[in-house]
């Protein structure tokens, strides 16, 4: 492309921003509100919001009170060690961060996903780069069918887009509808998602002998992540991680 094409894609691209934040004022991912500046955020938002940074529990990424090594273990995963190798997330989800969140998920908001796969980048840069295939947490097809989109999806999409990794939306399915794990115990919820998801027959070569990292947008109990790392397992993938928006830190975590 010569440098005036160049020049005049670069011209179309802002008068399209222009005329698409004049139609439709940018609106904060915290607060809802339209118009509040340039960006998705104020800084006083940004500033609420608690993003998980070093020392972390190696194995579940949960953040811990002080540094015992790159390597040292949280007791839960000591207690449980969770199916996968690492896991990381971006940040704690708590009352600030349930908006952007829920309005990913729920109401299908995509102007954020950027700054979102961006955030879980930077969380989980050094899983990033290992992977060979990033497959997001699925949904059931009937479930799928309702809403129109999957949101781990889109998240894992973004991730390949910004890293040049491959992306394989479809190589996990859920292959029986499940209750909503809301509510539930972490035992219920281990009960609930068991064997509910296998690799796609005609995915299957693909997953084999891969260092595969598994998308989803939040971790709560891990049960779910769990269940669908025992069938990428079972599939053979070499190795698995996990790359997650947000994360559930409870004062007193047993389980992971």
């Amino acid at each position: 492309m010569s440098g005036d094409m160049k020049a005049g894609a670069l011209a179309a691209k802002s008068l399209f921003r222009q005329t698409r934040d004049f139609l439709w004022p940018p609106r904060s991912l915290i607060s809802g509100d339209r118009g509040e500046g340039a960006g998705p955020l104020r800084p006083d938002e940004f500033t609420k919001i608690r993003f998980i940074t070093d020392p972390v529990c190696h194995r579940c990424g949960a953040p811990q009170a002080y540094d015992a090594g790159p390597e040292a273990e949280c007791p839960a995963c000591i207690a449980r060690p969770p199916r996968w190798g690492r896991a990381r997330a971006a940040f704690v989800y708590d009352d600030i961060s349930r908006r952007p969140v829920l309005d990913l998920k729920r109401a299908g908001r995509r102007d954020g996903l950027d700054i979102l796969a961006g955030w879980m980048l930077q969380a989980g840069a050094p899983l990033v780069e290992e992977a060979d295939l990033i497959v997001p947490v699925p949904l059931h097809y009937t479930r799928l069918v309702m809403r129109g989109f999957n949101q781990s999806a889109w998240l894992a999409q973004a991730i390949g887009q910004a890293s040049r990794r491959r992306v394989c939306v479809d190589g996990l399915r859920r292959t029986r509808r499940t209750p909503s794990q809301a509510g539930l115990s972490t035992r219920a919820r281990r009960r609930n998602v068991t064997g509910a998801f296998d690799v796609r027959p005609s995915r299957r070569k693909l997953v084999e002998g891969k260092r595969v990292l598994l998308v989803d947008d939040v971790l709560t109990t891990g049960a779910t992540l769990n269940a669908c790392v025992r069938a990428l397992k079972r599939a053979g993938a070499r190795q698995i991680d996990v790359l997650v928006l947000a994360r559930v830190v409870r004062a007193t975590d047993v389980t992971i």
